[in-house]
């Protein structure tokens, strides 16, 4: 078994979809950044590729591509999974997003099903958790939102 810890933080502005595990939340602001800049799944798949030991997500897909502008997170944790699927299998998921608004726990369960679905594992298998810095730090001031993600993978058997 293999463990992986992924982190990540946009930037909040004006003019931007708010994009979280795959889904868009209606919000007067949204995340900044070359794709969706969804930060939960870009969490999620640092996680992933960090156990496998296959560097990170500016690795796959650089922000300097313009193949990935505007892309669709769910899309490239989808192509994250294939790229690690032949030799590991995604054990759990646990993840935290961390903001100080909107409140996202009417959204968790929808963003549970997309990613179980991108990671072809059960919805048991992902947790998702939403919490604020109680007015603090950079989501605090409502600047930015962040999220933590840890995976656990186990190689698959390969004896047949």
């Amino acid at each position: 078994m293999r463990v992986g810890f992924g982190y990540d933080v946009h930037i909040l502005k004006e003019n931007r979809k708010l994009i979280l595990g795959g889904v868009e939340i209606k919000y007067n602001l949204g995340l900044y950044g070359h794709s969706d800049a969804d930060v939960l799944t870009h969490a999620i798949m640092d996680a992933i590729l960090g156990a496998a030991a296959r560097g990170d997500i500016g690795h796959l897909f650089p922000d300097t591509d313009s193949n990935f502008k505007d892309a669709d997170s769910i899309d490239l944790l989808k192509t994250v999974v294939r790229e690690i699927e032949r030799e590991y299998s995604i054990t759990n998921i646990d993840a935290t997003i961390v903001a100080q608004e909107p409140k996202l726990s009417a959204y968790i369960e929808k963003m549970r099903e997309n990613i179980s679905r991108a990671c072809k594992i059960d919805m048991g298998q992902i947790n998702i958790k939403a919490t604020t810095e109680e007015g603090k730090g950079i989501s605090g001031n409502k600047d930015a939102m962040a999220a933590y993600a840890v995976c656990l993978i186990d190689e698959n058997n390969t004896e047949a």
